[in-house]
Formats: structure tokens, sequence, C-alpha cells
């Protein structure tokens, strides 16, 4: 069972990166999924995520910006960021959790994705 992160680089600001998760040995029914960010100095951050009804949450800093989705016939999930901020770099974390939101605790995580926006 595992979390495989893909997408992280290195992009100038106003640029866009896509993110992907793809799930092995589970499937995304009933777990909440979502993105979390850790930058240097800074407290993780929840960035989006896909409730089990479907429903979908941003954090204020990248409404309008990033866009969270999935492929269930791939079990992967997807954020997809543009206008992208030299604040936005971080290392990207991906969860599966088994509950209603995405909890940043238990559940399966990837390994991370370093995301670098310069100025």
């Amino acid at each position: 069972v595992q979390l495989v992160e893909s997408g992280g680089g290195l992009v100038q600001a106003g640029g866009s990166l896509r993110l992907s998760c793809a799930a092995s040995g589970f499937t995304f029914d009933g777990y909440a999924i979502g993105w979390f960010r850790l930058a240097p100095g800074k407290e993780r951050e929840g960035v989006s995520c896909i409730h089990t009804d479907g429903t979908t949450t941003y954090a204020d800093s990248v409404k309008g910006r990033f866009t969270i989705s999935s492929d269930n016939s791939k079990n992967t999930m997807y954020l997809q960021m543009n206008s992208l901020e030299p604040e936005d770099t971080a290392v990207y974390y991906c969860q599966a959790a088994p509950y209603y939101y995405c909890t940043g605790y238990g559940g399966y995580w990837g390994q991370g994705a370093q995301v670098t926006v310069s100025s």
C-alpha cells in the first residue's frame, strides 16, 4: 500500500506545475484525499482536499490558482498549480485519510515532491 508522487520541479513565478499522486494497494473509495505542504520555517499547511462526498476545499492562499482533481479509474489524484508564486515553494505531500476530512494525520502519505518557484 503506497502513494507515489510525481511532477514537482523548478518553475518561474507565474508558471504552472501539476502534481500527481498514484495509489497502489487500495482505492480512494471512502477516503478523503488531498494535499499538504511544508515550507522551511513554516508550519505544515493544508492546501486542498476532496472530501468523501466529493466536495472540495482550498486554503485561502491558493484559491483561484490551484485545482484538485482525481481520476478514480487510475486511482490517481492531481494538483494543478497555476500562477505560482515564490511563497508556494515547499515540499508537497499527498494524503489519503479514512475520514471525511483530510486530517493531516493517519491514513497514507506520499513521499513528498519539491516545488520551487523562482522570482
